[in-house]
């Protein structure tokens, strides 16, 4: 059997028994890392590479390496970076040093990842803040105007191919208008579909040949009134699939956070209805795991795909001189 439609977790810095067991036999497509995954260097590349020997082939293993509050990987093993605003602000200065910090900082951070055999970050976000926006994404967000946010999105996203590590495009189709943390509560976004055609959407296009992208647990009540864009067919097809226009593999944002409701499985397989290729699952609880299994399917026709010509780009990798450059992004960000 191949690779089934769905991301996982694992709970902690080993893989155990029973996680042996149901990876063998559940076969995920991917795994994503937490900071409850992660302690030395030589841990998650053991941590990886045993993943990948259990499921039998070079699986993609995913993190959330932005920069900022969202890192991961930090002090003392790996260096910290700045939040995705610093980039933004140095745009602002001048937007060729602006760009060019954004496309090294994202170059550097795959370096890090590909030493631990980590191939796909989910960076960068095109998410357009608002005033009075939940602070969710605030500073993670490059700027508050689309043609801005998706520049840098842009040099980001180059950047980590540029060291051999796919992005992720989040969220899809937009949270910066949110007024809630979908991590704990569903948001509902009332404005007007031709304001978010013109700002929130609008920075998702020029991205939209991007291999990976992820969902946004938020409502857009113009388009759908009850859905979030996750598990919502009207918004996967006639915004994300069509306005926006994005072509790559589209996988959920964590099905297990609180903007969801249902079961997990409930939660997965509305999802993967709503045009969804894989679902995320991301807290490493094994009977929430077993759960998302036990509804998705082999990997197959056009989402496997999708998957199969972003795997291809994890080879693009430049020859690059990690010291040098650190030292160049460095004094750039000071």
């Amino acid at each position: 059997m191949g690779s089934r439609a769905f991301i996982t977790g694992l709970s902690g810095l080993t893989i155990l028994p029973l996680e042996r067991a149901f990876l063998r036999e559940a076969a995920p497509w991917g795994l994503i890392i937490f900071k409850r995954n992660i302690s030395t260097p030589q841990q998650v590349a053991d941590l990886v590479r045993d993943f990948r020997d259990m499921v039998g082939w070079e699986a993609p293993v995913l993190v959330d390496q932005e920069g900022g509050r969202v890192q991961r990987l930090g002090p003392p093993h790996w260096p910290a970076y700045p939040p995705g605003a610093v980039y933004g602000a140095l745009y602002d200065r001048d937007p060729a040093s602006g760009l060019a910090a954004a496309r090294l900082g994202a170059h550097l951070i795959a370096a890090d990842l590909t030493a631990l055999g980590i191939d796909v970050d989910c960076l960068p976000l095109a998410d357009v803040p608002i005033p009075g926006g939940d602070p969710v994404i605030g500073d993670r967000a490059y700027g508050t105007t689309p043609a801005k946010v998706a520049a840098i999105a842009g040099a980001v996203a180059d950047g980590l191919l540029a060291g051999g590590v796919l992005p992720v495009l989040k969220h899809l189709p937009g949270h910066g208008r949110a007024h809630a943390d979908s991590h704990k509560e569903l948001p509902v976004v009332d404005t007007d579909r031709a304001t978010l055609e013109q700002t929130d959407f609008a920075a998702f296009r020029p991205l939209k040949a991007l291999p990976l992208g992820m969902t946004a647990h938020v409502v857009f009540s113009a388009i759908d009134r009850l859905a979030p864009a996750t598990t919502s067919v009207t918004m996967v097809r006639e915004v994300i699939r069509g306005s926006i226009g994005f072509a790559g593999l589209l996988m959920s944002d964590d099905v297990s956070m609180g903007a969801l409701s249902g079961t997990i499985a409930e939660r997965s397989t509305q999802a993967l209805a709503a045009g969804c290729d894989v679902v995320l699952h991301c807290n490493g609880d094994l009977n929430e795991m077993r759960e998302v299994a036990g509804v998705a399917p082999e990997l197959s026709g056009v989402a496997a795909e999708r998957a199969s010509a972003a795997l291809a780009m994890r080879s693009q990798r430049e020859e690059f001189d990690v010291a040098e450059a650190r030292g160049i992004f460095n004094a750039m960000v000071a």
